[in-house]
């Protein structure tokens, strides 16, 4: 249902959350990376950047979260949008769970969605679960996951698919385009707005423009071993890293660069990624710029963060049986498409999918292990960038305090003056943590706890392992043996935490998905 709250007659701060999808710990140059993303870097030094902020592991889970306030499983978004019903997650976002937007809008606030949705099973009629049936005055962008960057074959206006774009389309500067004129609307309308910014990149396929791409000639050249040692101190000298923190060790499935077949090829890869980083930065600055001509930057709080680790699928997803039949094999021209992750697809263009690979997104998630998908640190630490000049985020600032995405809903509708949960507003604003709450993940499987500097973690069939992430951060030394009594407490925790939010057992549900 349609439908707005009287518009309150104080100055409602402006709120514009921005969110990349696969994006890893170090890509961005304030977080350590050698990609060039000038407009994030300006707004992280001069903002707060949070060092111990997680997100949930996978895309529609992150999204899911971030929006309600809620752990996933709370919210029917348990894995991904697919309906597992009756033994698993129904995929779609419970409509008895109000989403940021709804809170806002009712607020008197416009609301707009330029991006990615991907919280519905149902993506070709709408349903009481599609964005503008959830508080989004405006959408505009894809309502399943990755796809065409190009090309997009499901992209919506409102609730009316549009056809494929013609050349010269670029996804990520699309949906920057059109979020930037929703900021400029509400300016000239004096209306206070949330904008919900959701990229796609730089998710898989890789694809950019090649005049972009170019601009990387050589940038990767030295290979995954040297940058992961220079992001590393970059990350020190930062400030987002400390001694708490080593550089883990390359990815014992993957050889070292010196040894790397086809470096060419392996540099094109990284390079395409980059490019898409790069797209992306650039659209955030045509949003920032927009702020900044309106007159409206100092009293607008932008958080920009990611919705999981770096992805090392392969591609086609080997547990991905949907993606094969789903994909299209030809371009919209009647080329057909290359898929997959070999020599002979030299990525970035149209008629090509092919993600980057498990060593690259090795050096993505740097110092961590593991990546999407898995609940170590590297697949759930995140960049978190936070800037709102008027309410005191703005000297450049690290913030340690350990916080997941369940904090940010309280925490934007603390910023608009409505009643709210725990909110991470004073920490950002420096004053120390109180020992803070609990944090608990699941995904697949993996599952994970955190409670002061003890991090309790699992691989879906292992055992658990326990970190002091006070001293190893980078979870290389497993302590279980030495604390059992730790684990046993962490892991009763844990257990609680899952019951109460309706966490369904792994096993049920992939053997009924292969049933």
């Amino acid at each position: 249902m349609h439908h707005r709250g009287r518009a309150r007659e104080v100055a409602l701060t402006n709120i514009v959350l921005i969110l990349a999808d696969d994006l890893g710990f170090s890509d961005l140059g304030c977080y350590g990376g050698e990609i060039g993303t000038p407009n994030l870097d300006r707004l992280g030094r001069g903002g707060v950047r949070m060092s111990s902020f997680y997100n949930t592991a996978r895309c529609s889970p992150s999204r899911a979260s971030l929006l309600t306030g809620r752990h996933p499983h709370e919210t029917g978004v348990g894995i991904l949008n697919d309906d597992q019903r009756p033994w698993g997650y129904p995929g779609s976002l419970d409509p008895a769970v109000p989403t940021i937007a709804e809170h806002l809008r009712d607020a008197g606030y416009a609301t707009c969605l330029s991006g990615k949705w991907h919280l519905s099973a149902g993506t070709n009629e709408p349903d009481e679960t599609w964005p503008m049936r959830r508080g989004f005055d405006e959408f505009y962008g894809i309502l399943g996951g990755a796809g065409d960057y190009f090309h997009p074959r499901a992209l919506f206006d409102g609730e009316q698919r549009q056809p494929p774009p013609g050349d010269g389309y670029y996804f990520t500067d699309a949906i920057g385009s059109r979020a930037a004129d929703f900021v400029a609307r509400q300016a000239t309308a004096g209306r206070p707005f949330f904008l919900y910014l959701a990229f796609t990149a730089p998710h898989w396929p890789l694809h950019a423009p090649e005049d972009e791409v170019r601009r990387y000639d050589g940038r990767f050249d030295e290979g995954w071993d040297v940058l992961r040692e220079r992001r590393f101190e970059r990350l020190v000298e930062e400030g987002i890293l400390g001694e708490e923190a080593a550089l883990s060790e390359r990815d014992p499935a993957e050889p070292a660069w010196d040894e790397a077949p086809d470096q060419e090829w392996e540099a094109r890869r990284m390079s395409v990624y980059a490019a898409q980083v790069t797209a992306m930065d650039r659209a955030i600055g045509r949003v920032l710029s927009t702020l900044e001509e309106s007159g409206m930057v100092d009293d607008t709080l932008v958080i920009f963060l990611s919705d999981n680790g770096a992805c090392a699928e392969d591609m086609p997803p080997a547990d991905a049986p949907k993606f094969r039949r789903r994909q299209p094999s030809h371009t919209v021209d009647g080329a057909p498409i290359q898929l997959g992750n070999t020599p002979d697809v030299w990525p970035g263009a149209e008629d090509t999918f092919a993600s980057y690979g498990r060593a690259w997104a090795n050096l993505s998630n740097t110092p961590f292990r593991f990546y999407k998908r898995w609940v170590h640190e590297g697949g759930i630490a995140t960049p978190f960038i936070a800037s709102w000049p008027d309410g005191g985020l703005a000297d450049g600032s690290v913030v340690d305090g350990p916080h997941q995405l369940t904090d940010v809903l309280p925490t934007l509708l603390d910023v608009a003056g409505l009643p709210a949960g725990k909110s991470m507003l004073p920490e950002l604003r420096g004053k120390r943590a109180d020992g803070g709450h609990m944090l608990f993940w699941e995904h697949i499987g993996n599952a994970a706890a955190r409670r002061g500097d003890w991090k309790l973690v699992r691989e879906a069939d292992g055992p658990w392992e326990l970190y002091d992430l006070a001293t190893d951060r980078s979870e290389k030394d497993d302590l279980a043996a030495h604390h059992p009594d730790v684990v046993d407490d962490l892991a009763g925790a844990w257990q609680r935490w899952a019951d109460s939010v309706g966490v369904i057992d792994w096993d049920i549900i992939r053997k009924k998905g292969q049933a």
